[in-house]
């Protein structure tokens, strides 16, 4: 069973709250256990997700407040993903051949996740690196549908951490449900950019359109969490089955 771990002060499930708070960048341990059995990779898979909600979380400082501690704790965030990805992935094999099938099965859903919130990391790192490259102001009514982009992507792995520490599936099938919701933002970006007659040399629409590909794709990743999610509590995949079904 994965392990719960304690959220962090700074973002809070109410919008409103954790939208007034300020930026903050993931606390590094002064001296981390070294990491051994089962229940630790278990545990630091759960750390993993709470990392990238706060990747996302900062993602609306930035874009509002083009905030520099809010770029730097995104990039903080994606360094410990890659961190927390190669421990896993060097421990697990080790830790595999020690336990029984059905902890087998938890263990593989652990590295399967920490690939799919690592690549989650990436995609939110290129989304802050091309606004923090960027010389001229996005347009503000751009900004609030990405910030709506970016605050579903924190929810949903709100979503999906509390559904691997309870082992609840309602929070995979509410995953899949707002997955859509990211997919028609990003649709609508789409269709607004490129039906726009714009300046030669602007680039402002390309990046926006851009970042929201880069968001609707950490949306998917955390489609496949969600599936994995499922296939740990009802011991069948829903890879093959049409996202439609699935969320109902």
């Amino acid at each position: 069973m994965f392990l719960p771990m304690p959220r962090k002060a700074l973002t809070s499930r109410n919008p409103e709250t954790a939208e007034a708070q300020p930026s903050s960048r993931p606390a590094k341990s002064q001296a981390e256990p070294r990491l051994g059995g089962p229940e630790d990779l278990a545990r630091l898979a759960l750390k993993a997700c709470l990392i990238a909600r706060d990747a996302a979380f900062n993602v609306r400082d930035l874009l509002t407040n083009s905030s520099r501690m809010a770029f730097l704790a995104i990039k903080d965030c994606e360094q410990e993903l890659d961190r927390i990805e190669r421990q896993i992935d060097e421990r697990l094999p080790a830790a595999i051949t020690r336990v029984n099938e059905a902890r087998a099965r938890q263990l593989l859903s652990s590295l399967k996740s920490t690939t799919d919130l690592e690549r989650i990391g990436d995609l939110v790192m290129s989304v802050a690196m091309r606004v923090q490259s960027r010389a001229s102001k996005i347009a503000a009514s751009d900004v609030r549908q990405l910030v709506e982009m970016s605050s579903r992507l924190r929810d949903m792995l709100d979503l999906i951490h509390q559904g691997f520490s309870t082992l609840d599936l309602e929070c995979a099938r509410k995953v899949l449900q707002m997955d859509k919701e990211i997919d028609h933002i990003c649709h609508a970006l789409f269709q607004k950019h490129l039906a726009e007659t714009v300046a030669q040399g602007d680039t402002t629409g390309f990046d926006v359109l851009l970042m929201a590909q880069a968001l609707e794709r950490a949306g998917d990743h955390t489609t496949n969490l969600a599936e994995d999610l499922y296939n740990l509590i009802e011991g069948r995949s829903l890879r093959h089955v049409p996202k439609k079904k699935a969320a109902n």
